[in-house]
């Protein structure tokens, strides 16, 4: 792969509110099991929404085909669209590096480079999608990439310590960082806080929220409070009796928790099944 030097300016001018992401149909398979039919979905820019459902229902899948990971699993397939700003990610000739940096990807098991510095972290995103920042910016890039995740105050003092040495919530806002410094349009998460501790969880509950103006956010939890105060629409997921599985409602987050039109995502938003 061919690195250019590419001029890097700020998050808030790079991408601004976001980029709307819409999927299309999409259905998706490992061999020949089907876990989703059909699921269409509007993803504003600059807004979180929230992939909600009990487990197996096929909500980890989707998030995975809105950069392309689906793919990475050798008996998958996909049908159906993913349009980043009307272009669609999965095009003839689109290339997958450019869907990754675009889309970024924060897992639900922290996974920082252990035996990398904090500070070598966040810029090691750059090498992996084929961009050089010159010198003289990295550490402009680190400072505002790790501001950005809530992480600076804490470890400005060692960025040259490994990224393995922090905790579990630490580590889990470095990987963030590490997304951002690749001025991605959207930020997919994958229970992010489910390893973590409540005051974990709640500083990524804040940076999620201080990142939402400038990076859209899709975030997958089982945690129907997290839901509530961190997204602004919802989308409820459910396979029932061995069908793939389906979106039953989707909508603004107040009236999906206070007035849903299903009863299946009542009884799942208070806590009577799932």
């Amino acid at each position: 792969m061919t690195e250019t030097t590419i001029p890097l300016p700020p998050i808030t001018e790079d991408a601004g509110t976001g980029a709307t992401l819409e999927a299309r149909r999409i259905s998706c398979w490992f061999g020949d099991h089907k876990v989703l039919e059909r699921v269409s979905l509007t993803m504003p820019a600059g807004q979180v929404t929230a992939l909600i459902g009990p487990s197996g229902c096929g909500k980890s899948t989707f998030l995975r085909t809105l950069n392309r990971m689906h793919e990475l699993v050798p008996s998958a397939s996909l049908a159906g669209e993913v349009l980043l700003d009307g272009e669609d990610i999965y095009a003839r000739g689109r290339r997958l590096t450019e869907a990754r940096r675009r889309i970024g990807m924060v897992f639900q098991k922290p996974n920082p480079f252990p035996a990398m510095s904090i500070y070598d972290n966040v810029t090691a995103g750059l090498k992996l999608t084929g961009q050089r920042v010159r010198e003289s910016s990295k550490d402009a890039l680190v400072e505002e990439c790790l501001t950005k995740a809530g992480l600076w105050k804490e470890v400005r003092a060692r960025l040259r310590q490994p990224g393995g040495a922090l905790s579990g919530g630490q580590q889990q806002r470095l990987c963030i960082a590490r997304s951002l410094a690749v001025r991605p349009k959207v930020l997919l998460m994958d229970e992010p806080c489910s390893a973590l501790d409540p005051t974990s969880t709640r500083r990524i509950e804040e940076t999620i929220r201080e990142l939402a103006h400038e990076v859209t956010i899709v975030i997958v939890t089982h945690n129907m409070q997290q839901a509530a105060r961190v997204s602004d629409q919802c989308a409820f997921f459910l396979a029932e009796q061995g069908t793939p599985g389906g979106i039953v409602e989707h909508g603004p987050t107040t009236a999906m928790f206070g007035n849903p039109t299903d009863p299946r995502t009542a009884d799942y938003v208070e806590g009577r099944f799932g």
